[in-house]
């Protein structure tokens, strides 16, 4: 018996996103809270982002205005590499299954991080795809952000426009910068279709790399923290430098190597990799140097 009903997978292809509620129980999920709580409060000694990646930009990315009274650690990058109890998560939760279930018995690991809004985050995640960031041979690329909190319509949830994962693949370049944007007349002229995904902790969304989403600012006095992995087809090889190389990234899941390459039909502008620690500084125009 499968972990995900004909009528969820159903769902998925035709939307491109699918909530599904207790991926994860509240006994899985207290470890990842108190590791993520651990970091909040060593990131009250720092006030710059610091850390390292396996490509040298810090790990630890601190909002703007972040002070140790009121700390905003807003990402962790690539957190499987520092912490067990993440590892463990990326390899065998339910999310893991549910994608193999979506794509395909043999499944391989891509990036994963931490993306959390602490109470009045000024934070928004402005309109993108995914895929035009990891650019592959075929699009069987899955976004899992578990919520790791409870995810309500203040404090800033995922926003998507359901369906767009079969339109175009958009421009995130402009006059010459990768912003990790779209136009917003893009978004505005479906704004009427815009979906919120709420849930409770342990809920988990399930994302085509290709659909259209962002998210606006945490207006609640309560935190809301995602757990962000992506999985891909095992027969989907690379285009582009990876954004967020990790020493798990390509890690086979599920299933097994099969010695091929699948490749879709598409064409689209190659990214460009941030320079500072995340795609937060692309959005915000100050990963120019």
């Amino acid at each position: 018996m499968g972990f995900l009903s004909e009528a969820q997978k159903e769902q998925f292809w035709r939307d491109g996103v699918l909530v599904v509620e207790n991926a994860m129980t509240a006994e899985e999920l207290a470890p990842l809270k108190a590791e993520f709580a651990s970091w909040v409060e060593e990131s009250r000694n720092h006030a710059d982002d610091y850390g390292h990646t396996l490509d040298g930009r810090p790990r630890f990315d601190l909002q703007p205005g972040h002070s140790a009274e009121s700390p905003a650690l807003r990402r962790v990058q690539s957190p499987e590499e520092v912490s067990e109890v993440f590892a463990n998560a990326m390899r065998n939760a339910r999310v893991v299954d549910y994608c193999a279930e979506l794509l395909g018995p043999n499944l391989r690991f891509h990036h994963g991080k931490v993306n959390s809004k602490l109470p009045g985050s000024a934070t928004q995640v402005k309109w993108h795809q995914d895929f035009p960031f990891q650019p592959m041979t075929n699009d069987d690329l899955i976004t899992c952000l578990l919520f790791v909190d409870e995810v309500t319509l203040e404090n800033g949830p995922l926003e998507v426009l359901p369906g767009t994962h079969k339109g175009p693949i958009h421009s995130h370049w402009h006059n010459g910068v990768f912003t990790g944007a779209v136009e917003d007349s893009i978004v505005e002229a479906q704004s009427e279709n815009i979906q919120k995904c709420t849930g409770s902790a342990g809920s988990v969304c399930l994302m085509h790399a290709s659909l259209l989403h962002g998210s606006a600012a945490n207006l609640s006095d309560k935190p809301r923290t995602l757990y962000i992995t992506t999985y891909y087809a095992e027969d989907a090889i690379e285009l582009s430098q990876n954004h967020l190389p990790s020493k798990f990234t390509h890690e086979i899941v599920r299933g097994q190597v099969s010695g091929r390459v699948r490749c879709s039909n598409y064409e689209m502008e190659l990214p460009a990799v941030p320079k500072a620690t995340s795609f937060f500084a692309q959005q915000e125009g100050a990963d120019m140097g």
